[in-house]
């Protein structure tokens, strides 16, 4: 009896998606969280503007790890391709196209950051504006940010939602895990929306409805890291040579 093995290039896959999902929740939090958490006062744009212009090299340390974050996201989406494509070619090529949107929104948003450090500046040519002008077209554009972000976090909820479905088809990782996936994935897309359209609910959701997807994220990067692909075939011919030998 012939035992179906993975193919060579989605084993590979498979460690760069492992080492991705690491590498970009890591660098995505450290942006979001740490920096702009640090660094961004809710309502006090001269304070923001404070602490921005104090902490220079750090809000473009959190420009660069976002950037880092996105250009990861590029390798990631092709090896989620790599491997889920047997599974279903055309909704593969859907996720991987939406991702790839996605990937493209958040790096046009990540780079709108400069405004903030050129508004904030001194340059001579924004000499004619007042201070708290300048502090206040600063904060415009970090609120843009957290809007665009949202919007583009739409997009990877649904792109997310539906390569946790072919991984649940796939039987390549356990079950409930991709299940998880999927809930994770849907609770970021609606999550998301729903804060484009409520934004005053961001108190009450945030960080809540982005914690499983962070679960689901590091936990699958381990996994695919220390354990790699098991075919649902490869099971499933073991449990029928083990049923063969019995019989005999």
């Amino acid at each position: 009896m012939t035992i179906p093995t993975i193919d060579q290039s989605q084993q590979k896959a498979a460690r760069v998606v492992g080492f991705a999902y690491l590498f970009a929740m890591g660098t995505a939090t450290f942006a979001e969280f740490h920096v702009h958490g640090r660094l961004i006062v809710s309502g006090n744009a001269a304070q923001t503007a404070q602490n921005i212009m104090a902490h220079q090299q750090l809000w473009r340390l959190g420009m660069a790890s976002n950037l880092l974050c996105f250009l990861t996201d590029v390798a990631l989406i092709a090896a989620l391709y790599v491997i889920l494509k047997r599974v279903n070619p055309s909704l593969a090529l859907f996720a991987a196209s939406l991702r790839l949107v996605e990937t493209a929104f958040f790096i046009a948003v990540t780079l709108n950051d400069f405004d903030v450090l050129q508004a904030l500046s001194g340059a001579d040519y924004l000499k004619t504006f007042g201070a708290d002008r300048l502090q206040a077209l600063a904060m415009l554009s970090i609120a843009a940010h957290g809007d665009r972000y949202n919007a583009g976090l739409v997009v990877f909820g649904l792109g997310s939602t539906v390569f946790s479905y072919l991984w649940f088809q796939s039987h390549y990782i356990p079950k409930a895990l991709a299940a998880w996936g999927v809930f994770s994935s849907l609770l970021v897309a609606t999550g998301s929306f729903a804060l484009l359209i409520f934004p005053s609910f961001e108190k009450v959701l945030m960080p809540r409805y982005f914690t499983p997807i962070f679960i689901f994220e590091v936990t699958m990067g381990f996994w695919l890291v220390l354990r790699g692909l098991r075919p649902h075939g490869l099971v499933v011919s073991e449990k029928r040579l083990r049923n063969d030998r019995v019989a005999i």
